[in-house]
């Protein structure tokens, strides 16, 4: 399952496994976990490249290598995700915007805007906090990820994540641990507050999400967990920058 869910989360060279819509549903429940794999990797990524280029530099190059890790996967849910989302009027119309391949004019918004707005905010940061800031998003984007899913319904009859909804995987305990364990690892990092406005941060993108896409599109779809991803990583660091 941890190989399934890595396989699916990032671009690493793994092993074949035999593969299921109930392993894969199982495998969800791991994500967290493989999130906060990325964060620490990529911290590691920024903490060496800060060593030989200034800071600024150095996040982009780090932001490009995490893209390049993870396929690009989640930031191409939000692209889709504001083109259907702010050119559909109608559920229906946003639904069927998300299925085209072609980026818009609001999800090159949405995208180059995030990008913007988070390689700012961790330049701004110190480099331990920006580095901190990396792990805590990337892990708890994936935990925001299995909150939306346990919570809605998936919003297409059919589509690539229906076995989610047919399969209603138990993500059990695993969330909440690494959540606190996020915290924990920012409280001894940063300071008790930063992790706390962290956390509060993270929670408040995903509710906000979560209710727009519930109300938009009465559920959830793969694009808009990416565009979820997104938003609670894009929003540590904002949050973080609000500590200084």
């Amino acid at each position: 399952e941890l190989i399934l869910a890595t396989s699916f989360l990032t671009r690493l060279p793994l092993p074949d496994v035999a593969y299921s819509d109930e392993a894969m549903a199982r495998a969800t429940r791991l994500y967290p976990v493989v999130g906060l794999g990325i964060g620490l990797a990529l911290a590691l990524v920024l903490w060496a490249l800060a060593a030989l280029f200034p800071q600024p530099v150095a996040v982009l190059l780090t932001l490009a290598i995490g893209i390049r890790l993870t396929g690009a996967l989640h930031e191409d849910g939000l692209a889709d995700t504001g083109d259907g989302l702010g050119g559909g009027w109608t559920r229906e119309q946003a639904l069927e915007i998300m299925r085209d391949s072609r980026i818009g004019t609001y999800g090159a918004l949405a995208l180059g805007l995030t990008l913007a707005i988070k390689a700012t905010a961790l330049s701004f940061l110190p480099l331990s906090w920006a580095m901190a800031a990396l792990v805590a998003g990337h892990a708890l984007g994936r935990v925001a990820i299995l909150r939306v899913i346990a919570t809605l319904a998936y919003a297409r009859p059919q589509g690539a994540g229906d076995f989610l909804d047919r399969t209603r995987p138990d993500p059990g305990p695993v969330p909440w641990v690494v959540a606190a364990l996020t915290g924990l690892l920012l409280g001894l990092w940063i300071g008790l507050w930063p992790a706390f406005v962290a956390l509060a941060a993270a929670w408040a993108g995903m509710a906000a999400m979560r209710r727009r896409t519930r109300v938009k599109l009465d559920g959830y779809t793969g694009d808009t967990l990416g565009a979820t991803e997104q938003t609670v990583e894009t929003l540590v660091p904002l949050a973080l920058l609000l500590c200084l």
